[in-house]
């Protein structure tokens, strides 16, 4: 059974890094490189957990916990490696798990699904990384999925799960930093929310969860998880909200994740949904889509 190891870091320049197997620890190793260690969760069923923190700062940096998924321990060490040379560089705090197969990530993710950044192979023997992501998809509309591999013939596939980005094998430093700056920052926009004061009761809807805003009347009705009412005017709705949404004529503001298909006529949502598009605003959708992404 695994086991916890604790250091206090004593100064400023303590790291430590604990590798995982199954039965006991493997290897435990403090290093003077300016981190102390931030807090470490049992994890019985993979390999390795590094966290690290800049006690300068007081702990008030950003967390991101990246899930690395390779069948080659080179390549997972290669990227590992970057990954803590970027959040070093950005002073990001940052806890990676390795995991050699799509079975080991996903009975891990049954435990836990509080990864932010999935790194993935994609040719692993039985499962694929495609497949493996389509199932996080379907349940997670906001971890930043980045596929690495040697091969191109799977990028339109990428697109089906809202891939951040492909990388091609071998990964350049360059490369991976720009697509994880990326990443960080859409994980920063999915915290922003919406303040509605509903029967005297304050409540937050995560930008995330808006797939559209629509005028009734004298009330707008915000479709997201659930479906919320309000007396307010639609504009003062589109002052508050970022550039993933966008204005469409005098009724309806859309967020533009959701948008799957533009028509002359009809807007079509990825959950379904089929709204009438205004005249005039086909062009202006379009160019905003194009922006956006």
């Amino acid at each position: 059974m695994p086991i916890r190891r604790h250091q206090k870091a004593t100064g400023s320049c303590v790291r430590l890094s604990v590798v995982f197997c199954r039965d006991n620890v493997k290897k435990e190793k403090p290093h003077s490189r300016g981190f102390g260690l931030e807090y470490l969760k049992k994890r019985p069923f993979h390999d390795i957990i590094i966290v690290e923190k800049d006690e300068k700062t007081g702990g008030k940096k950003m967390l991101c916990r990246v899930a690395i998924c390779d069948d080659n321990p080179t390549d997972l060490n290669y990227v590992q490696t970057m990954l803590q040379a970027w959040a070093a560089d950005r002073q990001i705090d940052l806890l990676t798990e390795q995991f050699p197969s799509a079975e080991a990530f996903l009975f891990r993710y049954e435990e836990e699904k509080a990864f932010d950044i999935l790194l993935l192979d994609v040719e692993m023997e039985q499962m694929d990384g495609v497949t493996m992501a389509k199932k996080i998809r379907a349940g997670n509309q906001t971890v930043q999925i980045v596929f690495i591999t040697g091969y191109s013939d799977y990028i339109a596939e990428g697109y089906e799960v809202e891939a951040l980005h492909y990388l091609m094998k071998p990964v350049k430093q360059d490369k991976l930093f720009g697509v994880l700056d990326r990443a960080a920052e859409k994980l920063k926009q999915n915290e922003r929310c919406l303040n509605l004061e509903l029967s005297g009761e304050m409540i937050r809807i995560a930008f995330y969860e808006i797939r559209y805003l629509q005028v009734h009347q004298n009330y707008v009705t915000i479709y997201a998880n659930k479906e919320y009412t309000v007396k307010r005017p639609l504009g003062e709705f589109e002052k508050e909200l970022d550039n993933r949404f966008c204005r469409v004529g005098r009724a309806m503001i859309l967020n533009l994740k959701y948008i799957q298909r533009v028509t002359k006529t009809d807007v079509y949502l990825s959950d379904g949904t089929v709204l009438p598009l205004p005249r005039g605003a086909y062009e202006p959708l379009n160019r905003a889509i194009i922006s956006y992404t």
